[in-house]
């Protein structure tokens, strides 16, 4: 696997506030890769440092296999936040002002438009444009010059359910077209259905990294019950596919088990060794309750 994005025990700290603490993880090229956190976890801090805004007091990072900073800088387009257009000028015209601060893309504006889906109000002011069109303009100014790598800081913040499906396609589509993208986000939604990998860090340490599907990866949660609980419990715990088990306070053993491991197989099994169940019942575990065991935090949509 090729990354286009090495990170190796990155610290930062603000005074007795310690925003990274030894943070490591790799983006592999090609991915739409999420840094998902709570607020104060060390998103943006992150961000700031590996576009050379911020200095790291400890670690470091390296772009596209070690390729000096001043050139990888040429690679990467970043929206940290959100850019000062000119209100009375056209979109046409904004990118033209800020192709002429970055001195780059000069050429670049009508695909830039027209991938964005903003050419046919192209000559519209900015003042006339909804969120997500203001929103999907500043993407529009960040991909001038054809970077490989697109960073970006909570793309849908402050955005209404239309801007932020909009900025989701608009993800989606960059992606099909081979661009790597970094993203922070405070929301396990947006996350889940744009990202092809991501981290999950909290107080600026990393809690774990991967495919998304495997950090996200939900279990089934058997509860069970019997005569004997001392013997249940020494008994499921050798059984292939459980993965842990706990009583709860009520009494009843909570297992929890992979998706190959049935109710049904789990009471035969108990059966064979002779144990006889007074109470079996399976409870799904949503992706929701799995991101809020992770970060010991009571909602999902965290505040950033």
């Amino acid at each position: 696997m090729s990354f286009v994005l090495k990170i190796q025990n990155i610290s930062k700290a603000y005074g007795p506030i310690q925003a990274l603490n030894s943070l490591s993880f790799s983006v592999p090229e090609g991915s739409v890769f999420g840094v998902l956190g709570p607020n104060g976890s060390g998103k943006t801090t992150l961000l700031g440092i590996l576009l050379n805004v911020l200095l790291p007091d400890k670690g470091s990072f390296e772009w596209f296999q070690q390729m000096p900073d001043h050139e990888a800088r040429r690679h990467i387009g970043s929206l940290l936040e959100t850019p000062n257009f000119y209100h009375y000028l056209s979109a046409l015209d904004n990118l033209k002002v800020n192709a002429a601060i970055k001195q780059t893309g000069h050429q670049d504006f009508e695909r830039v438009l027209k991938l964005t889906g903003l050419w046919e109000r192209r000559d519209s002011k900015f003042s006339t444009y909804s969120l997500g069109m203001k929103q999907r303009l500043a993407i529009a100014a960040a991909l001038l010059g054809s970077p490989r790598v697109l960073v970006l800081d909570e793309p849908t913040n402050g955005l209404d359910p239309a801007g932020i499906a909009e900025i989701r396609q608009l993800i989606r589509q960059l992606s099909k077209e081979g661009m790597t993208i970094l993203m922070a986000s405070h929301l396990l939604d947006e996350v889940e259905k744009v990202c092809t990998h991501m981290a999950i860090i909290k107080n600026g340490v990393l809690l774990v990294d991967g495919p998304v599907a495997e950090v996200l990866r939900s279990e089934d949660l058997i509860e069970a019950k019997a005569g004997d609980m001392a013997a249940l419990q020494a008994t499921v715990a050798r059984l292939e596919g459980v993965q842990r088990v706990q009583q709860n306070e009520n009494g009843l053993l909570q297992v929890y088990v992979s998706d190959s491991l049935t109710p049904a197989a789990f009471n035969s099994y108990c059966m064979q060794q002779g144990i006889v169940l007074e109470h079996l019942a399976l409870k799904k575990k949503s992706l929701e309750t799995k991101f809020m065991e992770l970060t010991n935090n009571t909602t999902s949509n965290l505040t950033s």
